[in-house]
């Protein structure tokens, strides 16, 4: 009886990885290369945000605290620290860089990301101009009413 429903069992996984990988491979949704994850916090204080968060290990590796943004790192996590800036706790992405905020030798544009998501019926707040190259931004909102900005610095 057991090796009856352990065969049962893998004979389900099989079924369902089997429809997993048809669908996937049936989705017009290629995977899109982001770049590096942070998230920007909007702060109070940013002199006391930069204090909580070294105590947790984190440095300062960019920004400017008198002009009221840093961004502190531990190993491969980045957040960012704004006072001032955005209204709420931001999702970031910033295609063209690693998680270290080195530039990558090769990337998704952010003008492409922005195409293919409004290509896909994603309502934008704000849009990169899609006439320039180098350094450009567009922001979104999530269906929860999470902001999501995709900043490319490069």
């Amino acid at each position: 009886m057991n090796t009856l429903k352990y065969l049962l069992v893998l004979g389900l996984m099989a079924a369902a990885a089997a429809v997993g990988a048809t669908v996937a491979s049936k989705s017009n949704h290629s995977t899109m290369k982001l770049g590096a994850f942070s998230v920007s916090l909007s702060v109070k204080d940013i002199a006391a945000s930069r204090a909580f968060y070294e105590k947790l290990g984190f440095n300062q590796v960019m920004g400017d605290q008198s002009k009221r943004w840093l961004i502190p790192r531990n190993g491969d996590t980045t957040i960012g620290l704004f006072q001032g800036v955005f209204p709420r706790n931001t999702l970031t992405f910033n295609p063209g860089w690693n998680s270290q905020n080195q530039p990558l030798p090769e990337f998704q544009d952010v003008r492409e990301i922005q195409r293919r998501l409004k290509a896909q019926g994603v309502k934008l707040d704000t849009e990169a101009n899609e006439k320039t190259k180098g350094p450009a931004s567009f922001m979104l909102t999530d269906s929860d009413g999470n902001p999501i900005l995709f900043d490319q610095h490069v």
